[in-house]
């Protein structure tokens, strides 16, 4: 029978790859917005898994405005980087960092 702790090693899983996808890899700004809806994802599963233990549904509801704010994130960072892309050429982390001012 699959229980709470199988759930929370799963997200934990996710969210250490996520963690791990961010600090590993500096160089593409693709893989590090991937490694953030890991994160997330890894974030909703104990959401939901808790709210299933529980029998409560605000675990639920929280986990469906992360998916929300999530795919916002995801729509306005590939938007920037498309139109950054036409700009410039290239999306490398360190040619966006050259942009501060």
């Amino acid at each position: 029978m699959i229980g709470l702790h199988h759930y929370l090693v799963v997200s934990a899983i996710l969210f250490v790859m996520g963690v791990l996808g961010i600090f590993m890899n500096r160089k593409n700004v693709i893989i590090i917005l991937m490694a953030i809806e890991l994160i997330l994802l890894g974030v909703n599963i104990q959401l939901v898994a808790f709210s299933a233990y529980l029998g409560d549904l605000v675990g639920q509801v929280f986990a469906m405005f992360v998916l929300t704010v999530a795919a916002g994130e995801a729509a306005i960072g590939l938007a920037i980087l498309v139109i950054y892309f036409r700009g410039r050429g290239t999306i490398a982390v360190d040619d966006i960092n050259r942009m501060k001012g």
